[in-house]
């Protein structure tokens, strides 16, 4: 059986939509917190199992009978979320998965400006411990992360933002259809993986020239000052633990972090990877 843990999430699902596509739903398995949000899965033939990262005692049952199981990573911060993610890995192994994957990212690095790089390299060396065969999604930064800042900048006609550097977003779909294909397939993506991205890479200026093109108005990236943009954020309503994380976000990218990309992710999925004015015209529909 494989197994997708976080099947509820917004990746989770994409993946086991994908998986749907390509193998029976009896030989997939999922486990979620909250059995109820998945009664859909369950309606179409998917197992359906109470998992909790942060109450590994009940991962047991959850992953019962994995032959392959993918560890989408905790959706928590700092610490806490190498934990769940350990415990996680753990009860894979204990399980008997024969191979155990797990979402990372282009970037995972005990030394990165971006906290969650820490998470990700320490849950890389813990699943490279366990002798068994392992793969860890190196996942391009996540385009979906633009969305937070689109109403703002349409109602101003600025986009600003503290300095930030070339990323090379990439869609969820895109990174779901590479999972999926990781995990019902053998030999197509083993160990740590090459960063999984898009083939361009863009800056904050290069997104306010798309969201201009699509909506026929004029979009003018501004450059805030750190602290500016925090206090400015936290104004908004933003609580300030979180601005202080988004911060982090344009630190690593002027650090030159995510300024990377890489054919294997088109070369997974066996088709042209969607690109930023995709992404935000999709987005766009949404404000």
């Amino acid at each position: 059986m494989l197994i997708v843990t976080g099947a509820t999430g917004h990746l989770g699902s994409l993946i086991v939509d994908r998986l749907l596509e390509r193998i029976p739903a009896h030989r997939i398995g999922v486990s979620v917190r909250d059995v109820g949000k998945a009664a859909g899965l369950a309606e179409r033939g998917v197992r359906v199992r109470a998992g909790d990262f942060t109450e590994p005692g009940g991962l047991k049952h959850a992953f019962e009978g994995a032959e392959r199981l993918l560890v989408v990573s905790a959706a928590i911060r700092g610490g806490d979320a190498l934990t769940a993610n350990c415990a996680a890995v753990d009860a894979a192994r204990e399980a008997g998965a024969r191979h155990i994957l797990y979402t990372s990212h282009q970037a995972a690095s005990p030394t990165s400006f971006f906290p969650p790089q820490h998470v990700h390299a320490a849950t890389e060396e813990h699943l490279e411990r366990q002798g068994v065969p392992y793969t860890a999604l190196r996942n391009g930064f996540y385009a979906s992360t633009l969305s937070p800042y689109l109403a703002m900048a349409l109602k101003t006609g600025t986009l600003a933002v503290p300095q930030d550097g070339p990323v090379s977003w990439t869609a969820h779909e895109d990174l779901a259809e590479a999972a999926a294909v990781a995990l019902a397939e053998d030999g197509v993506l083993e160990g740590i993986t090459p960063p999984l991205t898009a083939p361009r890479t863009l800056d904050f200026a290069d997104v306010a020239g798309i969201l201009g093109d699509l909506t026929g108005r004029t979009v003018t990236r501004v450059v805030m000052d750190d602290a500016e943009w925090t206090s400015a954020a936290v104004a908004g309503g933003l609580p300030r633990p979180v601005a202080e994380f988004a911060l982090t976000m344009f630190a690593a990218s002027r650090n030159g972090e995510f300024n990377t990309t890489d054919p294997t992710l088109e070369a997974t999925v066996g088709h042209p990877a969607r690109t930023v004015h995709e992404v935000l015209e999709t987005a766009l529909r949404a404000i």
